[in-house]
This record gives structure tokens, C-alpha cells and sequence, in this order.
């Protein structure tokens, strides 16, 4: 099982600071357990539970094999992102969220196979034919590419689900999801809305340490997702084996009785 999380963790982390009391959301009022030196603070025995409720979804949804896109572009996210979801091995987004990511998808897709088309030509030798204005556009194009898209160069279909840091800012990610009907984990603060959120996690979106305490947690739901499915899957082919290893034992006894037959008709 993945690590508990306890409220201390999350006191410690400063997960509970929410934003000015004056630009608060009144949707997270639920969330809020008091208002400190005009500072609302969140009621962190929540943010455990409905924690532990998108952990364990999270993990069902990648031990079914789907994936999960992280979006976080804000600056003291991105690396925090891209490393967790990354060795979760999950597709994200820090860069700018592409417009259209997902009610687009296949144009994004088409994007995301020019750097492939790149790479090709470049061990081919295609690439050594064109002029040296040519290549340097073209390696111009594929770090562009990259930067912006290397990171789902993976994502081969649209995601099952996505994880949310911050949905003041990714508004447009989230205003995605929900024309698709794509389910949205999202750590929210008290200055958002958290109504069209699946899963919210009510917590401090600004602090790096706590939005690693929070992304460390749901990238651990991840890989506990990801073994179970592996174990399955051995599980699965454990039986086949012994099949195997049954049907050979039962045809050596057959085989031997074939020859002994076809030696007896001979004398």
C-alpha cells in the first residue's frame, strides 16, 4: 500500500494556507475550518480524506491500464511535476497547455509525429540532403516540438483522467475535461471553484512543498496501480504455464504408446 498520509505531514508542508480571505471562492466555505490574520485556513482533516479518495481512484485507473495527464505550468510546479509523474511513468504538461490538447487530440497527435518524422530522417540520412537553412528550421521545429509536447509523445490515445495543480490557472485544461467528460483531480485552493472538480483536494496550490507532499501521494496511487496490474498479469499467465507443462507430460505417455504399437505391427 502506498504511505499514509497524516495531517501532521500536511501541517508541516503548509498545505493548509489558503489564499486573502477578500479573494476567496464561497464553494470551498466546506473546506475552510477558520479565517487567521485575514488568511483563510483549510480544515486539513478534509483534504486527508478526499486525499485518500483520489489516491485511491487514481490507482484503479492505472491498474487498468489507462493513463493519467498531470498539468501544472505554473513555475514552482513544473519540475516537481515532471519529475513525479514522469518516474510514475505518466504523461504531463508544464509548458503551455496547448490549445485543443484534448478536443483536438488528433491534431495534437499529428504534431507529436513530426518529431518522430525528424528522427527518422536524421538516421536515414534524409536529413544530411537538405540545405543548411533547411536543418536548422527543421531542428528548430523539433525542439519547439519538444518542449511542448515530448512529455505525452507517449499518449497515444486521450487520458483518462487528468491531475490538475492549480485550476484558476489551467482553466482552459479544465474547461476541456469537462466538455469531454473527463474525470479531473485537482489540488484546489480557496480561491477556486472547486463544483466541477471530481475530485478535489482541498490544499495551499502556491507552496512547493506542499504541492510535492500532494503530487508525491497521487504518482505513489500511480505505481501502486501499475504493480497490481503487473502482479495480475503474472498471475494470468501462471496457469497457461502449468497447462503447458500438463499437456506435455500427457503427451510423452501417448507418444510412447504410439511407438510401441507402430514396433509391435513391424515384428
Amino acid at each position: 500500500m502506498a504511505n499514509t498520509i497524516e495531517v501532521k505531514d500536511l501541517l508541516d508542508a503548509g498545505v493548509h494556507f489558503g489564499h486573502l480571505t477578500r479573494k476567496w471562492d464561497p464553494n470551498m466555505a466546506p473546506y475552510i475550518y477558520m479565517e487567521r490574520n485575514g488568511i483563510h485556513i483549510i480544515n486539513l482533516y478534509k483534504t486527508t480524506a478526499k486525499l485518500d479518495e483520489a489516491k485511491d481512484a487514481l490507482r484503479k485507473i492505472a491498474a487498468s491500464g489507462r493513463k493519467i495527464l498531470f498539468v501544472a505550468t505554473k513555475k514552482q510546479a513544473k519540475d516537481i511535476v515532471a519529475d513525479l509523474a514522469g518516474d510514475a511513468g505518466m504523461p504531463y504538461i508544464t509548458e503551455r497547455w496547448p490549445g485543443g490538447m484534448l478536443t483536438n487530440f488528433v491534431t495534437i497527435r499529428k504534431a507529436v509525429k513530426k518529431m518522430a518524422t525528424v528522427d527518422r530522417m536524421k538516421k536515414d540520412g534524409r536529413y544530411e540532403t537538405l540545405s543548411k537553412k533547411e536543418r536548422l528550421q527543421v531542428d528548430r521545429m523539433r525542439a519547439k516540438l519538444e518542449k511542448n509536447l515530448g512529455s505525452i509523445s507517449e499518449m497515444t490515445r486521450m487520458p483518462a483522467a487528468l491531475f490538475v495543480v492549480d485550476t484558476v490557472r489551467e482553466h482552459i485544461a479544465v474547461a476541456e475535461a469537462l466538455k469531454l467528460g473527463i474525470p479531473i483531480f485537482a489540488m484546489v485552493d480557496t480561491n477556486a471553484n472547486p463544483r466541477d472538480i471530481d475530485y478535489v483536494i482541498p490544499s495551499n496550490d502556491d507552496a512547493s512543498k506542499s504541492i510535492e507532499i500532494i503530487v508525491k501521494a497521487a504518482a505513489d496511487a500511480v505505481k501502486e496501480g501499475l504493480e497490481e496490474r503487473k502482479t495480475e498479469a503474472g498471475a494470468d499467465d501462471q496457469p497457461k504455464e502449468k497447462k503447458e507443462k500438463k499437456a506435455k507430460k500427457a503427451d510423452k505417455p501417448a507418444k510412447a504408446t504410439k511407438a510401441k504399437a507402430s514396433s509391435e505391427e513391424e515384428e
